[in-house]
């Protein structure tokens, strides 16, 4: 029952108000309809049929089934009705009906329920797609099995007769192993219905013997009806069948004496009632695999080819042992290279390779058959033993009316067969067998006939046979030679066009027309042919001796083809317009004949002899045709050739003739000629004499009217070398710049090629230093002037340096390369000018310095008197005695002289003498002369100047230093500057003036005990030695009026070095480190140019 609900929904155009209460009451009124309808199902459902199901197995009736409404008794009543139908209702107890499958289209199928005086119907819409096609149940015929080979036979029916279309089957096949039904094997079998009952016989091989465990077999099919919209599906599977083997009490082991192909996999089992404890194959151990009861089984995969007596599998029990023999290998190969050929047209041999061994011997080796499709005929290859890649024939026997032959080789062993095909033409297909009985016949000296033997009936067909000839140093010949067959399988055939008195080596082989295949070659037969008489004479040649007077007749051997026989003798003879002379007769090997002969002309003629005859004279002239015209030329060969080319002259009619000789022997010179023909322009000339880097001769004659004329004259290598010896050089002159070096030619045995130049190097170097590395590098430190002007014998090497020592280097070099080098020190000598130059500029250069110098010292000698010569007042003509004190009072310029004490460093006294006391003397130096008003001066400015005069030192044997009584002092007295006044210190201020004032001469004063004890210990350290006769540190190295003295503020410089009254010398000062630095000295150079007043 139906129920259709419609709802109209509002336009969009109206209110949103009006279209939410709309909304609101569509919810209400569906909510209304689904509780009633509910109702309404809930009250109908007791009484409604379900689950109509309708199914065929024919496709011709259909078998539909309902369930019965709950609450249904055994009473009740269904009426089925169809519409459409005649009599379509039927009444029935049961809830299922068969009717007739319905034409296309729907159906409406009514059934009705009649129990408890109520009734309920239900319609149903049937269509074929609502229908289900299952075939019934197959059944299994026949399920049997090869024990031996492990397989199963399955039969079974299609029932093909119920299905009156044709259509297509599928069938499922299951294979179920042992009592635990455990599925081993799930295969699909494809079958086609034909309208009959049809018988389909299915076959499976085990992997495992049947005989170790029950195979269980079931099968179920599926039809494929194209024009059958409806539901297809599988039928139920048929009752299972079972196969199982019956052992007995007996133990076993499966497969028994199995072959197998190598590399698969095999299942051993062992069906027993004890307990199998281990199970190997050969030496290895397999894990076991149990099965039903004590049966157990192994598996071996990829298993290896066996041994000729097969691989042993052994189960082992408490007990016993059991086992069985398994032999893997492969199965035949196709045979290879079939080839089916006659030998002797009797009968067929037929070879083969049978290619990969199969690994299978005895009973399981291969079989091969010949089978022949024409005449059904057959022939079986028996084998003794087995080779690897060993080449099996088989015979058969030709038929005499057939020449076309279809061949099929089958091979065949356990595992398996091949075979191979060929088709042959028996009288194309002939190998004929190796010819015997080689024999050789003489007809003349350039023929001979040959025969032999060869097996076999060829009469129906031609024969070609090959004749190999060979002659010593030259290459084979072949000849070909068309025989007719025959049947007593003798031949003979001819050999002409041989040389005379040559020895050749025969050989023959045959074949058919066309050919086939060739015969082996058969033993090889020599053969010396008969002599002739010599076809040509001697090549001769002819040489003056070196003194003129006598020819030198030469010819070569003939060679063996034209001396045709053995040459015993030579006849030489000469001949001119008047007389004919002829000489003895030259037994052969001598080739040379010396006649003495006047300068005419004479034609030479020499005749060679064998056994046979003489052979026509060769002839040539004695004298040459002068040429005055002649050049020397150059050329240069490639290994032991040398190429000679010339221009063609048409006035040489005879031949060319090249002379060839080692340019080093001496004439006259021959190793060789060789004659070309008058049209030739050039030759290859060589010889196994030739050297590499020996210089050979060349010598073209021309000939014309049987004299000759020489044409070129060449000389030349045959390969350049570089030479082997270096230039011998020496230096013919030097100079101070250049060098002149000179060499000689290397002798050209030492020369080995064409001079093409030297190589000469130089570079600065001494004789001890090492040789010149790198010649050929390139350095930039050596020179290299290429020579190319072989005759240049000098050389010099100017732009050199002077007094200098070079290293000299001279190579030579060819086409071949260089040559060893010579080496050579040179030193140049030394450069005159430059000597003189050097000696000039030093003496020019000290004149222009002197006379600037003198220029100099003239325009300062006042100068350079005052600071070298000064002039030294003599104290006799010195007037400070009669200065008044109150002169000099006023003036800070005047000096006096105070006596100091001097002690002298390890002064020996003698002898001692009493000095008169010098009174203090004023001391005025007139060059600080002051006006009177400077008279206030006060005398504390006064500088002293102290005085010791030198020590004099002689050499005094065993002195005691405490003989005398009194000690002596040498007393410094300082000589300070006049011109600056000097403070007096404070502590001299105190000393006797009749001791520190006035001037003191230089003499050894006594010195008493007063003042030994008035002289500290610091004093006495401070005097010890000599010491310079002022205080160092009051130096001033400047002159007294100079600007640094005169400007000076101190009081207390002295000028220059202390000097004694007497002396002029200066007094070194000491090396003190406490010494003052001059600041400045009367050496100076401003000083030098400095103009100064006289004194």
């Amino acid at each position: 029952m139906d129920i259709h609900l419609c709802w109209r929904q509002p336009s969009w155009m109206v209110g949103n108000k009006r279209m939410r209460s709309t909304s609101n009451f569509q919810w209400l009124l569906s909510t209304f309809i689904l509780l009633f309808l509910m109702i309404q199902v809930n009250s109908q459902k007791r009484g409604i049929l379900r689950d109509l199901k309708c199914t065929t197995n024919n496709l011709q009736v259909w078998d539909c089934s309902w369930k019965a409404p709950p609450g249904a008794g055994h009473a009740t009543v269904n009426e089925v009705c169809i519409k459409d139908r005649t009599h379509s209702c039927h009444r029935l107890e049961k809830t299922n009906i068969k009717i007739p499958a319905l034409s296309p289209g729907d159906h409406e199928m009514t059934i009705r329920s009649l129990h408890d005086f109520e009734s309920s119907s239900s319609k149903f819409i049937l269509t074929e797609k609502n229908v289900s096609l299952i075939p019934d149940t197959p059944e299994i015929l026949n399920l049997s099995a090869d024990f031996p080979t492990s397989t199963l036979h399955l039969k079974w029916n299609d029932k093909g007769s119920v299905f009156p279309h044709h259509s297509h089957v599928i069938w499922e096949i299951k294979i179920l192993r042992t009592e635990s039904m455990k599925l081993i094997k799930f295969v699909t079998y494809n079958t086609t219905l034909n309208g009959k009952d049809t018988v389909h016989h299915w076959s499976w091989a085990s992997d495992m013997p049947l005989e170790c465990a029950t195979h269980y077999v079931g099968i179920r099919c599926y039809i494929e009806y194209l024009h059958f919209s409806g539901h297809r599906e599988w039928s139920d599977w048929s009752p299972m069948k079972n196969i199982s083997w019956n052992p007995g009490t007996q133990t076993k082991a499966f497969p028994q004496d199995k072959v197998i192909l190598a590399g698969s996999d095999i299942t051993f089992c062992c069906v027993s009632r004890d307990k199998v404890i281990l199970a190997q194959i050969g030496r290895t151990v397999c894990p076991l695999i149990h099965l039903d009861g004590e049966n157990v089984a192994i598996k071996i995969q990829n298993i290896s080819v066996s041994e000729n007596s097969g691989t042993n599998v052994v189960f082992t029990t408490d007990d016993n042992v059991y086992g069985t023999v398994v032999f893997a290998g492969y199965p035949p190969d196709i045979p290879q290279k079939l080839n089916c050929e006659t030998r002797d047209l009797k009968e067929i041999v037929c070879t083969w390779n049978p290619g990969r061994p199969t690994g299978l011997v005895g009973p399981r080796n291969t079989n091969y058959t010949l089978f022949e499709s024409f005449s059904r005929k057959y022939v079986t290859f028996k084998r003794l033993e087995t080779f690897a890649n060993e080449s099996y024939q088989l015979l058969f026997q030709i038929l005499p009316s057939q020449d076309i032959y279809n061949f099929t080789l089958n091979a065949r062993n356990p595992l398996g067969q091949s075979e191979s095909t060929v088709s042959i033409n028996v009288t194309e297909r002939v190998s004929p067998h190796t010819p015997t009985s080689l024999k050789v016949k003489d007809i003349n000296s350039s023929a001979i006939a040959l025969s032999w033997h060869l097996p076999g009936d060829f009469a129906k067909i031609n024969l070609v046979c090959q004749i190999e000839i060979i002659k010593a140093n030259s290459k084979q010949e072949l000849r070909n030679a068309t025989i007719k067959g025959v049947e007593n399988s003798s031949y003979l055939v001819a050999v002409d066009k041989l040389n005379p008195y040559t020895v050749y080596t025969f050989r023959i082989r045959c074949s058919t027309e066309p050919s086939w295949k060739w015969s082996k070659w058969s033993n090889k037969k020599p053969h010396l042919t008969t002599e002739a008489i010599p076809s040509k004479g001697p090549d001769t040649w002819r040489e003056w001796s070196s003194d003129g007077k006598n020819l030198i007749i030469y010819w070569k051997p003939l060679p063996i083809n034209e001396a045709n026989g053995k040459i015993l003798s030579y006849n030489v003879s000469c001949s001119s317009d008047e007389e004919t002379q002829s000489l003895s007769e030259i037994f052969d090997p001598q080739h040379k004949a010396e006649i003495q002969l006047d300068k005419n002309d004479y034609i030479i003629s020499v005749v060679a002899k064998n056994s046979v005859g003489s052979s026509p004279p060769s002839k040539i002239a004695s004298m040459e045709i002068p040429n005055d015209d002649l050049k020397v030329e150059q050329a240069v060969g490639m290994g032991k050739k040398i190429l000679l080319t010339w221009h063609h002259d048409p006035n040489m009619t005879c031949d060319y003739v090249i002379k060839w000789c080692n340019s080093s022997r001496p004439k006259p010179c021959l190793m060789d000629w060789k004659k070309v023909p008058s049209d030739s322009t050039e030759t290859i000339i060589e010889s196994d004499q030739f050297r590499p880097g020996v210089r050979y001769n060349f010598f073209l004659y021309g000939c014309r009217n049987q004299g000759y004329q020489l044409l070129r004259s060449i000389i030349g290598y045959v390969e350049e070398l570089a030479p082997i010896v270096a230039p011998n050089f020496t230096v013919e002159d030097t100079s101070a710049d250049s060098i002149l070096v000179k060499w000689e030619d290397i002798p050209v045995e030492e020369l080995r090629g064409f001079l093409r130049g030297y190589l000469f190097y130089f570079q600065k170097g001494e004789r001890d230093t090492t040789k010149m590395q790198g010649l050929d590098s390139g350095r930039s430190d050596i020179k290299v002037k290429n020579i190319t002007d072989v005759s240049q014998k000098t050389l010099r090497i100017a732009d050199l340096q002077g007094k200098t020592s070079y290293h000299l280097v001279l190579r030579a070099y060819t086409d071949g390369g260089l040559g060893p080098e010579k080496s050579m020190f040179v030193v140049t000598k030394e450069n005159s000018v430059g000597l003189i130059i050097a000696i000039l500029i030093p003496v020019a250069a000290a004149v222009i310095a002197g006379v600037v110098t003198s220029i100099l010292c003239y325009r300062k000698r006042e100068w350079i008197k005052e600071t070298f010569y000064p002039d030294i007042p003599n104290p006799e003509n010195c007037k400070a005695l009669q200065f008044q004190k109150n002169v000099c009072e006023g003036s800070n310029a005047l000096k006096t002289l105070e006596m100091n004490p001097c002690t002298p460093n390890n002064v020996e006294v003698l002898e001692t003498r009493t000095v008169p006391k010098i009174e203090d003397t004023e001391i005025i130096s007139p060059v600080a002369e002051r006006p009177e008003d400077s008279t206030d001066a006060e005398p504390e400015n006064h500088v002293v100047v102290s005085y010791c005069p030198p020590i004099i030192e002689e050499e005094i044997p065993n002195p005691v230093v405490d003989e005398a009584g009194g000690t002596s002092q040498v007393i410094y007295i300082d000589v300070q500057s006049m011109y600056q006044p000097q403070a007096k210190p404070e502590e001299e201020q105190d000393i006797d003036p009749v001791v520190g004032a006035g001037y003191k001469p230089q003499m050894h004063l006594p010195i008493n005990s007063t003042l030994e004890e008035t002289a500290t210990e610091d004093d006495t350290d401070k005097t010890a030695g000599y010491r310079p006769q002022a205080n160092v540190n009051t130096w001033n190295l400047v002159s007294p009026d100079s600007p640094r003295s005169t400007d000076s503020n101190s009081e207390t410089v002295s000028f220059g070095s202390p000097c004694s009254i007497n002396s002029r010398q200066f007094l070194i000062p000491p090396k003190d480190e406490d010494s003052p630095k001059s600041s400045g000295g009367g050496w100076s150079f401003t000083n030098f140019f400095q103009n100064k007043p006289n004194d």
